[in-house]
């Protein structure tokens, strides 16, 4: 299964991967999933905000009663020259769990569905768990009607060329009534595992996290005869707003990073008249993350009116605190400890996830592989095979503990 994913959206230069929402690597990747449900005699299930299902014991979620449904999986998309792990781990992991599960003669008395949930990454149109969050109804069906690529195309129009129908999306809720417990594997995108030893270890949270755009506005002119006393440069705003990111975080113990930059008319030779920056920030806390928010636009303010720059700040996304349900986590930590010579371990984490999203109308736990490097978002993210498999059994374990009683 590996080897059939390996090629597709990975870019010879990078070695990373483009797996970007509704083109033609995505589409590839949509088929390869298909076809995995298919060869396995699953019924194959697209949902009207273009998720992808693959049931067992059922053909669609209106054959499932409310609550009954065991899920799993996680998504294919990824950020630009992105890792091999991050998202498609989760979804074979779950196919090969269930190869697994009927290699031991597991009876099944709920159904089960795999799932791919579509542009989680938002590497594309800028907001991340697009599929879950419409299937949840945490985004709007307008708002994302307006959502727009770095080329001006819209996700109704992607979708269209892409031959689904934009018309459809929208919240999901009879479906997502159907789900008894949905449990996503994930690789770990931190070194929390490799420093304890462990190869699996039971999410606790999701830390709050967001996304904002600054903009500062100041004045084009020439860079070779404009007088430094004379410019209104938003350059030097924006990397004064930089470093205070980073101060601010630093002394919160949290997380900000200025991962992405637009410039106007970004020419060498002219000084901008437009900076805009996307801030990522993340906390343990909604109190912390507040904090560090406000330090942030207090010090860009501050600047901005020093450089005679204008600014606009936006914030774009938002997912407060994730507290994973308690007895599904609890109920995973039993299952899986039946089978290990410790408790396995349980930690937060600063990255979002569609369980993250579900979570507020479905009962939602996660798995975590270690990664060696501790790098993700990157071509340097990794698992061994190994922690793969144990991946795997420990993912069996708990689809038979709760789908197989």
């Amino acid at each position: 299964m590996w080897e059939e994913l390996r090629p597709l959206g990975r870019d010879s230069s990078s070695g990373g991967y483009r797996r970007f929402a509704w083109t033609g690597a995505d589409t590839d990747c949509r088929a390869w999933f298909r076809a995995q449900a298919e060869a396995r005699g699953l019924a194959y299930e697209l949902d009207r905000n273009g998720n992808q299902w693959a049931w067992l014991g059922a053909t669609t979620y209106q054959d499932v009663a409310p609550g009954d449904a065991v899920v799993t999986g996680s998504h294919l998309d990824s950020v630009p020259d992105g890792g091999a792990f991050d998202g498609p781990l989760g979804v074979v992991s779950s196919f090969v769990a269930l190869d697994e599960l009927r290699a031991r003669g597991a009876e099944f008395t709920k159904p089960l569905a795999i799932v791919n949930f579509g542009d989680e990454e938002g590497a594309r149109f800028g907001l991340a768990c697009v599929g879950s969050r419409l299937s949840a109804g945490a985004l709007t069906t307008e708002a994302a009607h307006r959502l727009r690529d770095a080329d001006g195309v819209t996700l109704p129009q992607a979708m269209e060329r892409a031959g689904y129908d934009p018309e459809a999306i929208g919240p999901d809720p009879e479906r997502l009534a159907a789900i008894g417990a949905f449990v996503e594997l994930h690789v770990e995108q931190g070194r929390a595992l490799d420093l304890s030893g462990d190869p699996v270890g039971i999410a606790s949270a999701i830390w709050p996290h967001g996304r904002w755009r600054f903009d500062f506005r100041g004045e084009a002119n020439h860079a070779g005869t404009t007088r430094l006393e004379d410019r209104r440069d938003p350059m030097l705003s924006y990397a004064a707003t930089v470093l205070a990111a980073r101060e601010q975080a630093r002394l919160a113990g949290a997380l900000a990073t200025f991962g992405k930059i637009s410039v106007e008319p970004n020419g060498v030779n002219a000084i901008p008249s437009l900076v805009r920056g996307w801030l990522d920030a993340r906390a343990a806390g909604q109190d912390t993350l507040d904090t560090v928010i406000g330090g942030i636009e207090r010090a860009a303010a501050e600047r901005a009116a020093r450089d005679g720059v204008d600014l606009d700040v936006v914030r774009e996304s938002f997912t407060p605190v994730v507290e994973f349900q308690h007895a599904l986590r609890d109920e995973l930590g039993a299952l899986l400890g039946k089978r290990a010579e410790r408790p396995v371990p349980v930690l937060g984490t600063g990255a979002g996830h569609d369980a993250g999203i579900l979570s507020a109308t479905v009962p939602t736990a996660m798995l975590f592989v270690r990664n060696p490097t501790g790098v993700s978002h990157s071509p340097a993210e990794a698992a061994t095979e190994d922690d793969c498999v144990a991946g795997v059994t420990a993912l069996a374990d708990v689809l038979e503990g709760l789908a197989c009683r």
